[in-house]
């Protein structure tokens, strides 16, 4: 069982290498409609939405220390579960210089804005890297079963990709059984 996890990994990592994170704000433009399931308002409404705040918290500041860390937000082992794509091309722990740059007008530089979009655990942790599969059309046609939609990325979440924060190295973890909590974040297309 243990090699087909390990190759099952690998598969999806060398497919997801190759993709970009374009951040749920993008996912939004399509899955934010009642009449198509509003799957945008079922994930902001989520935990997971919030999980990069939840390190600015008391809770994790405590935690942080008795582990011998600094900022939780910005220590590679509790940010690689709370954020999108860490350490495969997303999220990056930053600098003050980095959170401090700005273009014409003041106003933060698209690479401030990405980073900003994959705080959190978005859309595309679940599902993917977004770039190839991000356009409506794509999207029909992948609804429609007439395009592959993993051959562009899109992946359909499994408990092995769950298990990869939702473990014992978690010093907040409590017992994660999918099958229980899978339903609690479903938000599938009507």
């Amino acid at each position: 069982m243990r090699i087909y996890h390990t190759i099952f990994l690998l598969i999806l990592t060398t497919t997801l290498m190759s993709q970009d994170y374009v951040g749920s704000k993008k996912c939004k433009m399509c899955h934010k409609k009642d009449k198509t399931g509003n799957q945008f308002k079922s994930w902001i409404n989520s935990r997971h939405s919030n999980a990069f705040e939840t390190l600015k918290g008391d809770e994790a500041i405590e935690i942080a220390k008795e582990k011998g860390l600094g900022n939780p937000w910005e220590e590679e082992a509790c940010v690689k579960c709370h954020v999108t794509g860490y350490g495969k091309g997303g999220y990056e722990i930053k600098n003050a210089e980095f959170w401090a740059q700005t273009k014409d007008g003041k106003k933060p530089t698209k690479a401030v804005k990405r980073m900003e979009n994959l705080k959190g655990v978005g859309c595309e942790v679940c599902h993917g890297p977004g770039s190839k599969y991000k356009s409506k059309k794509k999207m029909v046609a992948i609804n429609k079963g007439t395009m592959d939609g993993a051959a562009l990325g899109l992946i359909q979440p499994t408990e092995q990709l769950c298990i990869e924060c939702h473990n014992e190295e978690s010093p907040s973890y409590k017992p994660f059984d999918f099958e229980e909590f899978y339903p609690k974040i479903a938000h599938p297309l009507p």
